[in-house]
């Protein structure tokens, strides 16, 4: 269930098709598995909490980064 609403974040409100999706899993992913600060710390919080907090995090940072690289990108990802 976290994986499906960390995807769901990560591609919240991003017009994207078949390559920014992939994109969009695969930059989760990545975050996911090195959880950059704060997300980390928020695996650290108290049963189910904890590891839904830190996919949640790890998905912000991925939209926020697949916003940047549509932004830089645009035909590529688009």
């Amino acid at each position: 269930m976290d994986e499906v609403v960390g995807m769901l974040i990560t591609l919240a409100f991003i017009p994207v098709g078949l390559s920014g999706a992939l994109a969009g899993f695969v930059l989760f992913r990545i975050y996911d598995v090195f959880k950059p600060y704060p997300a980390g710390r928020f695996e650290q919080l108290h049963g189910g909490l904890g590891v839904m907090a830190d996919d949640a995090m790890a998905a912000v940072y991925a939209n926020l980064t697949l916003r940047l690289a549509m932004w830089l990108l645009p035909a590529w990802i688009a």
